[in-house]
């Protein structure tokens, strides 16, 4: 359970915040961030009363991490809990299956994550009705009645839709459903479900939380402790657990979080200015477009847009010619990271994309370079 507010962050900005997050109280002599604690067990003489007992279950390296991602998804809120995972799957898997059981239905986005049709299965073969929607508009009040838990995935990955989290979270609650809400793509600097109404944020914090592309991590966090406890308890069962040095990395990381999110956010801006501005019809998707049709509503809930932008090609042939010319965007799956990467997403099978449909994720090189990149490999591809 994190501290309420234990530094005073809560009225800070999210650049000092994300700075100093998850910070122990400082002790002569030794560092601010202490280094990764490497144990499977503890000295535990006498009854097992203290905090760290078996390395399945806690570790001091995950227990800084856990209170700095809390304070930025609840900053200044007591009785926030988070818990990290070894993989943001894991920590989705969490919580569906720890809050789940056979004869309940859940409402998962329609639209969302290629893997998310792999925990269907998975549900459904344990006796859970699902039931989908797509993300933009209200859909999922038309399949809610019932439901045990609403899954939100907002904007959505990889089509950039988004729906408005207060007003489903409020609609769910009367209905008796809890939310979660997949907050990968926008960060807790883009914005914070629990303010906006949720039961749980969950989070990848393989993608821009740490930024880097050199580790995997998730995330729950969550204000019900009944809830949570149940969360914890599927961690310990499972055994998804993170290793200490990526939990020491990624909170390391979070120091430049402001920066990287900041920086990423103009440049994706940018770039979708740019895409959507050339005489070819690209159909540019980023919340940020004040001509998008996902704006009015991330608007009223978003901080920051993001550094995902999508658009499409004509063919597949044009998109693949089209990433091979590119000089400073690598072909890569994922996003978030410092250096941009983007990818023909229906290479792999599990979006309902257009052949040419492109997700960029724009990182944080000079935006002018990026954006003279772009257009030349668009020129270039065309021919």
């Amino acid at each position: 359970m994190s501290d309420p507010d234990p530094q005073g962050l809560a009225s800070d900005g999210d650049g000092t915040r994300a700075v100093r997050a998850g910070l122990p109280e400082p002790v002569k002599y030794e560092p601010t961030l202490p280094g990764p604690v490497f144990a499977a067990h503890f000295h535990l003489p006498g009854e097992p009363t203290g905090p760290y007992t078996y390395g399945r279950d806690e570790n001091p390296t995950w227990t800084l991490l856990e209170r700095a991602v809390g304070e930025l998804e609840a900053p200044g809120e007591d009785g926030v809990e988070t818990l990290v995972f070894a993989s943001g799957m894991a920590a989705i898997s969490s919580v569906l299956f720890s809050q789940l059981r056979s004869g309940d239905a859940v409402v998962l986005p329609g639209d969302g994550y290629q893997a998310l049709p792999l925990v269907r299965a998975q549900l459904e073969a344990y006796g859970i009705e699902v039931r989908t929607a797509p993300t933009g508009g209200d859909a999922q009040l038309d399949v809610l009645d019932g439901a045990k838990l609403l899954w939100i995935e907002t904007p959505s990955n990889p089509g950039l839709d988004v729906c408005d989290i207060r007003r489903l979270a409020s609609e769910a609650h009367a209905r008796g459903a809890l939310v979660a809400v997949d907050n990968t793509l926008a960060t807790p600097l883009g914005q914070r479900p629990l303010e906006l109404g949720a039961d749980f944020s969950v989070a990848s914090g393989t993608k821009q939380l740490t930024g880097h592309g050199d580790l995997l991590l998730g995330y729950v966090t969550g204000r019900d402790a009944e809830a949570m406890s149940a969360v914890r308890r599927w961690r310990k069962i499972v055994g998804a657990i993170p290793g200490p040095m990526e939990a020491w990395l990624a909170h390391r990381s979070l120091a430049t979080l402001h920066l990287r999110v900041e920086r990423q956010s103009a440049n994706a801006l940018a770039v979708a200015e740019a895409l959507r501005d050339r005489s070819e019809e690209l159909g540019v998707r980023y919340p940020g477009l004040p001509a998008d049709p996902s704006y009015a509503v991330a608007s009223r809930q978003m901080r920051r847009f993001g550094c995902v932008v999508s658009f499409t090609l004509p063919t597949r042939a044009r998109a693949e010619r089209f990433l091979d010319t590119l000089r400073l965007v690598d072909d890569a799956t994922s996003f978030g990271g410092v250096r941009s990467t983007a990818e023909r997403r229906g290479r792999w099978g599990g979006d309902a994309v257009p052949e040419g449909f492109i997700r960029m994720s724009v990182g944080a090189e000079d935006p002018e370079d990026l954006v003279a990149d772009l257009q030349r490999a668009l020129d270039e591809s065309a021919g």
